[in-house]
């Protein structure tokens, strides 16, 4: 099959993120890579003025938000190194471009949440306690002092906002010993008064967000009805007037400036549609776009709104939604360079049949030109998470590998977001069960397909959908000819003991998913592909970077010096790559490229 679309030039297209309006509405800042690596830019919204504001001080692969300061003349942003997600923050001045380090514990991980309306204080959501824990920073002291613990909680504890008079704020954490629960938090600016406001019923994740302009309301989210729903909370009160209607899929959004609109983001079939939602009358308004995904939705202060926009076939572009006539602008456009757009091919919404008679919601993605009465490799793409999904968006990976002539298939297997908590919590003390079974599903409705060489199967996926890669070439040894596990699992004893050390946060996750390590010892080792790996007949492409906190080098190598005891050969059985220069996943430009390029070279020699 001839190839249409360059893999480097594919590769090399910019990619714009975490846009950010100022208080004053004036400005909106973002990063993007249009210099090979991300830079922090901004762009004034009425002469469209665009400025570079970093020059290397950005991070290399954003991992974590930048707030604006409360007079909107700097912006202050957290940073790793190389992908080690020891998160630290900096102060940009936009005038003078100094850009500032402030103190940092090195071991910590500090993410920006909101600035105090009083310009002297940054809201910060910080491990430097131990735990993930809310602190403020104050930007007039200097050192230790600058850092005041707000919260000292054992559970993951995340701050939300500020209030708009900065008196109180908002966070989300769990105080009951049902590990599946979260609530909605109020808590003074002096850390005094911790006070439940939100807690739908026991084991529900329930949170608070954004306060409305009146102070006296936040936006509330609940999953106690089966699916996520929106709301608002009379803070007072503790009445919620809920939003969303029964059995659809949303998560809360911003207050318009105004007060007048709370938006919502609704989850349907793979696509991510923007409402509106009155906060007077509660009444619903749907944005007039087409079918595919509205990303980062936010308020001008001119009636407004501000998101990115993207489908299967085409690339990411922001756009202006003027709310008076439902009229639509690009602010910034999506840019192909060489890659002509035609070659793209669209996300095929489909589902097939798993067990206990359940569909599985997948995007296909076929080669342009099929060949009649000839047939093609496939592969399997699990993601991440597991609590993520696949969209119908612009899927960069799938591109390349449908004009190599590969079909793709992206399954929301179980444990996946998007429909509903029966579906996302059907893989809990599961991993590597109901979930693989999914995937052993999705192999089986791959071969159904005329157009598909059942002999030439693989599956890739990175972190968790690295660890389904791995397992489901040692559980089910027959069914993959080939798997590439990036940034994947192999040990989950190992892991959780990792996590526990370095990030706190993913720790507690685990143990929300998994259970106890102790009391569920046989069930981890069974479900760590380490355990089995004898059993490998597939070849395997394994890559991992050696900065990666959140699956450490030590699952890849640990896999493979267990394959080498085992009487594998390093070539011959599975191929080994790894970099020394990232983390979880690759940051740039060049990272990407060198990973896509190992990637496409190796399935066209294995598969």
């Amino acid at each position: 099959m001839k190839e249409r679309i360059s893999l480097e030039a594919l590769a090399a297209l910019p990619t714009v993120a975490g846009l950010n309006i100022s208080h004053g509405g004036e400005q909106v800042a973002f990063y993007a890579d249009w210099t090979g690596r991300f830079e922090l830019y901004t762009l004034d919204l009425a002469t469209r003025e665009r400025r570079q504001v970093t020059d290397g001080q950005a991070p290399k692969a954003v991992r974590a938000g930048f707030v604006w300061s409360a007079e909107d003349s700097r912006l202050l942003f957290s940073r790793d190194h190389n992908g080690d997600e020891r998160q630290a923050m900096f102060d940009l001045n936009l005038a003078s471009g100094e850009v500032k380090a402030l103190q940092h514990a090195p071991q910590s991980m500090d993410y920006t949440v909101a600035a105090h309306p009083d310009g002297q204080r940054l809201l910060v959501n910080s491990t430097r306690g131990g735990q993930m824990n809310v602190h403020v920073y104050d930007l007039t002291k200097e050192g230790e002092s600058a850092w005041t613990a707000l919260t000292t909680l054992p559970n993951a504890t995340q701050a939300a906002a500020w209030s708009p008079d900065g008196m109180r704020l908002t966070l989300n954490t769990n105080e009951s010993e049902d590990l599946r629960n979260t609530d909605g938090y109020v808590l003074n600016a002096d850390g005094s008064d911790l006070r439940r406001v939100l807690s739908v019923r026991e084991g529900s994740q329930d949170s608070v967000g954004e306060w409305h302009p009146d102070g006296k309301r936040v936006a509330a989210s609940s999953d106690a009805d089966g699916t996520h729903r929106v709301g608002l909370l009379t803070v007072e009160t503790g009445k919620v007037q809920w939003l969303t209607s029964e059995g659809t899929e949303e998560e809360m959004g911003r207050f318009s400036p105004d007060g007048r609109w709370l938006s919502a983001v609704r989850n349907v079939d793979s696509t991510l549609t923007p409402v509106l939602y009155d906060t007077a009358t509660g009444e619903a308004r749907e944005l007039k776009l087409p079918p595919g995904l509205a990303l980062g939705t936010q308020f001008t202060q001119d009636g407004r709104m501000l998101f990115q926009f993207v489908t299967s076939t085409t690339r990411l572009e922001v756009l202006l939604y003027n709310l008076a006539d439902d009229t639509s602008e690009v602010l910034l456009p999506a840019e192909y360079g060489e890659v002509d757009p035609a070659d793209f091919v669209p996300g095929e919404y489909v589902k097939y049949p798993t067990a206990d008679g359940l569909m599985v919601p997948a995007i296909l993605y076929r080669p342009r030109e099929l060949e009649a009465g000839k047939t093609y490799p496939a592969l399997i793409h699990a993601h991440g998470g597991p609590t993520a999904q696949f969209f119908r968006g612009f899927d960069a990976q799938a591109q390349f590998l449908a004009d190599r002539g590969y079909l793709v298939l992206c399954p929301n297997v179980r444990g996946s977001t998007g429909y509903g908590v029966t579906w996302r919590d059907a893989n809990l003390l599961d991993w590597g069960g109901r979930d693989l079974a999914d995937v052993a599903a999705g192999a089986a409705y791959l071969k159904s397909l005329p157009e598909v060489d059942g002999t030439r199967l693989g599956i890739f996926g990175g972190s968790y959908g690295g660890y389904l890669s791995y397992m489901a070439v040692v559980k089910y040894p027959d069914l993959f000819k080939v798997g590439v596990p990036i940034v994947g699992i192999t040990d989950l004893p190992q892991l959780y003991e990792d996590n526990s050390r370095v990030m706190p946060q993913l720790g507690y996750y685990f143990r929300t998913i998994m259970g106890d390590p102790v009391e569920n010892a046989e069930l981890w080792r069974d479900r760590s592909a380490i355990t089995h790996a004898a059993d490998l007949k597939a070849h395997l492409l394994m890559m991992h970077g050696t900065n990666d906190p959140r699956c450490p080098i030590n699952q890849a190598r640990g896999f493979r010096d267990v394959l080498l005891a085992n009487g594998r050969e390093e070539g011959r059985d599975f191929e080994y790559v790894e970099f020394g220069d990232e983390g979880h996943g690759a940051g740039d430009i060049a990272g990407k490229t060198r990973s896509y390029r190992l990637m496409s070279d190796y399935l066209a020699r294995r598969l």
